[in-house]
Formats: C-alpha cells, structure tokens, sequence
C-alpha cells in the first residue's frame, strides 16, 4: 500500500502563504496570475501563514483535485521569500508531506567544488 495519496513526477510550492478557504477556483485563478497553467499536470502546493496546513491543486487529465493535509504539531518547511514559485524534486516531496526538513537532503558542495 502506497503511504502518500499523490506522488506526482513535478511539485511547485507557492512561495507565499494563501487563505486555506480558498477552493479550486481560486487557486487556480491565483496561479494563473502568475503566469504558471494549473492545467500541466504538476501539483501546485500551497500553505497558510502559519505553514501547519497544506492544499493541493492538481490536474489529472479528467478533472481537478484538491487535496488538505494539516500537521498536529509543528510546520511544513517552506521556502524563504524571493521566487514565485519553487519546484521540488520526489525524495524532496515526500519528506516536505512528512514534516521532515526537506531542505537538508540536498547536499552542499563544498566551496572548492565546482559544479
């Protein structure tokens, strides 16, 4: 049995926090607005202010769905200000929904290493 309900090959997260009341509608007129199509079939990840909850809007090819996770306790790892949008990778995904500090699983090359 799978322990994740959605498993899409792109995520983005949307940077900056929404109001969780928002429908389908919405968040896709939302996303439209930044030039990004609800319609690829990427999930489009979103949080609230407080980053204990997270909705997500993702295009099957059939129709829309909308999805709420909420933690009990603590915050999804979010990242800071500054892109409209972020996209994360599977390994990436599947901790951000567990909770687990997402960012840390991309190791930093050393500063003498050049990419």
């Amino acid at each position: 049995m799978e322990r994740h309900m959605i498993q899409p090959s792109q995520v983005f997260l949307c940077i900056e926090p929404v109001d969780m009341r928002w429908g389908m509608d919405r968040l896709s007129a939302y996303l439209q607005g930044m030039a990004q199509p609800p319609c690829n079939g990427a999930v489009y990840a979103f949080t609230n202010r407080h980053r204990s909850r997270l909705k997500l809007l993702a295009w099957d090819g059939n129709g829309v769905w909308l999805a709420l996770r909420r933690l009990h306790q603590g915050a999804f790892r979010w990242p800071a200000a500054g892109d409209i949008v972020h996209q994360v990778n599977q390994q990436e995904w599947l901790a951000l929904a567990d909770g687990i500090e997402w960012q840390r699983l991309r190791a930093k090359l050393p500063d003498h290493w050049h990419a």
